[in-house]
């Protein structure tokens, strides 16, 4: 499991490490870092890294420094640094200094022959011949969209951008971008991941994201975030050993569908089925569907007939009328712990007396996305998606899942896991549907909910990748991808789920 820290977190824990360690030196190893990805990148791209241009697109304060310093570094190893100051007067001097004897040279972005956008032309002129740029614009205490000058600059670079802690203009909190901001090939940050990396388009506009230590990550408290690592799911996902049957295995109830949309009956009764090797009963009046599809599945057509379960999955398509309104309250009056998504969100948003019917003490899954999470919250989600899980979790007492392309899972005690896809293939209809399946088969099985949703919002999203990419098929995968309807990803679980135990077996 990753870790994943707050701007105030870092910055109280560099604090503590500069009463032992001074901060020049301390920035000297971030910079060497720097330097070291930079080196990396360009011999990847260019096939060697002496006689190779960078251009370092420096910022007042000390994420301008880290990049003078690593610009300082870079020459030392044979290669041309130039760079492009932003606010001359704010530079970083101690880096400035460094950069300077190293044999790198600085000019100002708006400097003689500036064209009509302001920019001088030893500015363009070093971006234009530039192998590789460095974004030492603004660090963790900057906020709000790049200014003209620095956006402009932005928009000229063509080649690969490594980002010094974060790629500037994103919010360093929420990920969120509200303006011009820098997309990064490679974003190098310091102690441990930040919100920024995971969350939102600050999770896309990071690029690949490496944490280095130097010295910080000691003084680092419990982080305010984790990521499941695809090992810590296949270690943990559940699997049937020599001493267990069906029922040992978990027995999940699926409450889903109707005669109008017998399909997501079909989805998430097939994800349940997929997730574990355990027993499904399916009960709803998609009970011909089910059976016909997944013959293995005990179905039925009323609720009161399913039978025993250590779980439910219900929602998806039941409708929010008078028969969809009683399968909720049957499964939220049974003990078990529930999945409620789709249908089942909206009419516990839209009934208060629908939650007296719930056992309180029967873990409760919500997976809204975000239209579905508004009549929840009563308002309009807004950037900071942690926050705003966290609040219903904590009102609700239940455990929100909130879809997205970075889904945030939030426990009622403040706990959150986020699982960054990277992706957008899973945005296609029925896809939840297939998510509500997984996370009741893992809760049938004894998974701690916040796990629960943890693993399958993993599984989900790496299925739907194998699927876009036709990894599960006979053919040749490809490297582009292709859309895919939620049936493909459906079929693609066991080899997302294969994949996270081979990951576990090779960790």
């Amino acid at each position: 499991m990753q870790g994943v820290w707050t701007p105030d977190q870092v910055r109280a824990a560099e604090q503590r490490l500069f009463a032992r360690t001074p901060e020049p030196v301390v920035m000297r190893r971030a910079a060497y870092a720097v330097a070291g990805q930079c080196a990396r990148v360009l011999a990847d791209q260019t096939g060697g890294v002496a006689g190779r241009r960078v251009a370092l697109l420096v910022g007042a304060g000390n994420n301008g420094g880290d990049a003078l310093w690593a610009g300082a570094f870079l020459r030392r190893r044979g290669v041309g640094v130039t760079a492009v100051l932003l606010a001359p007067e704010k530079t970083h001097a101690a880096g400035l200094e460094g950069l300077r004897r190293a044999g790198g040279r600085a000019v100002p972005a708006e400097g003689a022959g500036a064209d009509t956008t302001g920019i001088g032309a030893e500015a363009a002129d070093a971006l234009e011949r530039a192998d590789l740029v460095v974004d030492g614009i603004v660090g963790l205490s900057g906020s709000g969209p790049l200014r003209p000058v620095a956006a402009e600059l932005v928009r000229r670079v063509i080649v690969p951008i490594v980002a010094v802690d974060l790629p500037s203009g994103v919010d360093p909190m929420t990920g969120a971008v509200e303006g011009p901001a820098v997309s990064a090939d490679l974003t190098v940050t310091f102690g441990g991941l930040k919100p920024c990396h995971v969350l939102g388009a600050g999770a896309v506009r990071s690029g690949e994201v490496i944490a280095v230590g130097i010295g910080i990550t000691e003084e680092l408290p419990e982080p305010e975030l984790s990521l499941l690592d695809a090992a810590d799911i296949g270690e943990n996902w559940p699997v049937p050993g020599p001493e267990d049957d069906k029922y040992s295995t978990g027995v999940v109830g699926v409450a889903a569908g109707s005669a109008t949309y017998p399909g997501a009956a079909v989805l998430a009764t097939g994800a349940a089925v997929r997730a574990t090797a355990g027993m499904v009963r399916y009960a709803g009046p998609a009970a011909d569907e089910v059976r016909a599809r997944w013959p293995e599945t005990v179905a039925t057509g009323s609720i009161g007939d399913a039978g025993r379960v250590q779980a439910w999955s219900v929602g998806p398509g039941i409708g929010v009328g008078a028969s969809g309104r009683d399968v909720l309250r049957f499964v939220l009056e049974s003990g078990r712990p529930v999945c409620a998504d789709a249908d089942s969100i909206t009419i516990l948003a839209d009934d208060d007396a629908m939650w007296d019917s719930r056992d309180p003490d029967a873990p409760l899954v919500l997976t809204p996305h975000a239209g579905e999470f508004a009549r929840l919250a009563g308002a309009e989600l807004g950037a900071d998606r942690v926050w705003a899980a966290r609040e219903v979790a904590a009102r609700c007492d239940a455990f929100v899942l909130l879809k997205g392309n970075t889904t945030v899972i939030a426990a009622p005690d403040g706990r959150v896991l986020v699982n960054d896809a990277r992706q957008a293939w899973p945005a296609t209809a029925g896809s939840g549907d297939v998510l509500t399946g997984l996370i009741g088969a893992l809760l049938a099985t004894g998974v701690e909910p916040l796990l629960a949703c943890g693993y399958a919002a993993h599984v989900h999203s790496l299925a739907a990748e194998i699927a876009a990419h036709g990894a599960s098929g006979d053919g040749p995968r490809s490297e582009a991808g292709a859309p895919i309807g939620a049936s493909a990803l459906l079929e693609a679980v066991p080899a997302a789920i294969r994949a996270v135990r081979d990951a576990a077996l090779n960790a």
